[in-house]
């Protein structure tokens, strides 16, 4: 039986993504840092069917420790990490660069960045040792390089995270490791993330612009993941990405928005 570890997978995308490896048969394994989230999660995934083991971690993604410790904790209870996803990630308050605290630099850099890096590099060693795996790590605004006023810091860690991930993906393939890595490009996503800064910090207030742009373009994480872990289950190919919201399905949507009027801020 095969094993999926997602970071950040107490809620949101993360857990969505769980409960359909969970339905496939899959071991899940929730890793978070929100001790509350990660039991609610435990309790909802064990009611899911399905064959597989839960299991539940608590770790800080920016220390190594904690990621070597999710692993050496999963492997005591399953063979083989068979895929691992980098999903966790922190919103940035709503504010230009220039005004915003060294402490929120470091943590968010810390979180959307550096704790991609250290995730990839601890399982990636745990891959070639075993023979096997796949990583993929999860996009976000900024990947694409556009720019959005208050989101400059976080598209910047995303950005980052884009070019990491192509590389790590390349230098997998020439070292012949027989680990296959990948993006995730969900969109925009509704959920706890789009309204707080910083995981659980301070509340993002959001323009009618802007809440108009995620009506028509938004979706809730559980269809995204429907569409998303098949095709993480069935990939063969090295660098691959898997994108949800296409530039052709946000001209549709753009279009079609007249009729189709959905309003997730009710």
């Amino acid at each position: 039986m095969k094993t999926v570890v997602i970071t950040g997978s107490a809620r949101g995308f993360g857990l969505a993504m769980l409960e359909c490896f969970k339905k496939e048969n899959y071991n899940v394994v929730i890793c978070d840092i929100n001790e509350t989230s990660i039991q609610e999660a435990e309790s909802h995934l064990k009611k899911v069917k399905g064959a597989g083991k839960v299991l539940s971690i608590k770790a800080d993604i920016t220390k190594s420790s904690d990621i070597k410790q999710v692993i050496s904790s999963t492997l005591k209870e399953v063979e083989t990490i068979d895929i691992w996803i980098n999903n966790a990630g922190v919103n940035q308050p709503n504010m230009p660069i220039w005004e915003l605290e060294e402490s929120t630099i470091n943590r968010l850099v810390d979180i959307d960045l550096k704790g991609t890096i250290l995730c990839s590099k601890e399982i990636m060693n745990q891959m070639i040792k075993q023979g096997f795996g796949q990583i993929y790590n999860v996009e976000g605004h900024g990947s694409n390089d556009a720019k959005i006023m208050g989101l400059s810091l976080y598209g910047t860690s995303k950005r980052a995270v884009t070019y990491f991930t192509e590389a790590l993906a390349m230098e997998a393939e020439k070292q012949n490791t027989n680990v296959l890595v990948g993006k995730i490009t969900p969109g925009i996503m509704i959920t706890n993330f789009i309204h707080t800064s910083l995981g659980d910090g301070d509340k993002i207030t959001l323009d009618e612009k802007t809440k108009k742009v995620y009506n028509i373009l938004g979706d809730y994480p559980e269809t995204i993941a429907q569409f998303m872990v098949p095709k993480i289950i069935h990939n063969k190919k090295n660098n691959v990405k898997f994108t949800w919201l296409t530039n052709r399905k946000a001209a549709w949507r753009f279009m079609t928005s007249w009729k189709n009027k959905r309003n997730f801020f009710k």
